[in-house]
């Protein structure tokens, strides 16, 4: 899939991301938008999984930790193919699957997660049995830059080059934002490269919504042999919709007619 075709799926992302959110008249429209295109990158040019291969034991693992921003996630798995688009309008409704965090009950998710700090301890985990038996799959994690204080995250940060898990990929969506206050007034975790090299990690950092360089950057996987790989991918919370970008208010928040219709305008643009 070339970068074009690519920038027009985060277009038609954003837009669905939108649309379901008005649907349900709720959703984590800021954290969605800022990661959506780490997704696409992902579900469209990286992982070996489709839903004809969904049962594979040789299938890569995506396992998002920030559940919830799982609006960005059901958008991927319903253009995927997992299933069908139109499900998405019982997002959050009674008795739809379709929660406000990520549930294997939906076709295409690995791992229910929401509770802040357990993807990357799941991942590593994951990772760790890829690797006992001698499978070729790798496992790819979304963290959010405000959940990583939690201490789960550390404790899994120091695992992952213990056990050499050069099949394991930790992405931040660093958005600089949570629910609250910027994410650096709250428990900074600066220099968070420093401190994930000292652990035994390889990382980089990449623009969180240039397609090509993080392209460039997972076809570079592992960045060395041996140890396990992060992502930093610097975004924009609520990127796409000027009157959301880098605004606290929208960590979760639902646009009113008014709002919603200029979104899509801008998108249009």
């Amino acid at each position: 899939m070339t970068i074009n075709e690519l920038a027009q799926k985060s277009v038609n992302y954003r837009r669905n991301i939108l649309k379901y959110i008005v649907g349900a008249n709720a959703g984590h429209t800021g954290g969605s938008l800022s990661c959506i295109d780490i997704l696409n990158v992902l579900y469209n040019y990286v992982l070996n999984v489709s839903p004809e291969t969904a049962k594979s034991p040789d299938r890569d693992r995506y396992i998002q930790s920030k559940g919830h921003t799982v609006e960005a996630l059901y958008v991927v798995l319903a253009d995927k193919g997992f299933f069908p688009e139109s499900d998405l309008e019982t997002l959050c409704k009674y008795k739809s699957h379709y929660i406000g965090h990520p549930t294997k009950k939906v076709a295409g998710v690995e791992q229910n997660t929401g509770s802040l700090g357990h993807g990357l301890p799941l991942s590593v985990g994951t990772a760790i049995s890829a690797k006992l038996d001698e499978k070729p799959f790798r496992v790819f994690t979304l963290l959010g830059d405000g959940e990583l204080p939690e201490g789960s995250n550390w404790e899994a940060a120091l695992l992952a080059p213990q056990y050499k898990l050069d099949n394991l990929c930790a992405i931040v969506d660093k958005n600089g934002l949570q629910i609250t206050a910027p994410t650096a007034d709250v428990c900074s975790t600066d220099p968070l490269d420093k401190k994930f090299e000292a652990f035994g990690w390889s990382v980089r950092q990449v623009d969180g919504h240039d397609l090509g360089a993080m392209m460039e950057a997972f076809d570079a996987l592992p960045f060395e042999a041996g140890k396990p790989s992060l992502i930093i991918a610097n975004t924009v919370k609520g990127k796409g919709v000027s009157y959301m970008e880098n605004q606290l208010k929208w960590h979760h928040g639902v646009p009113n007619k008014e709002q919603y219709e200029q979104a899509l305008a801008e998108l249009s643009d």
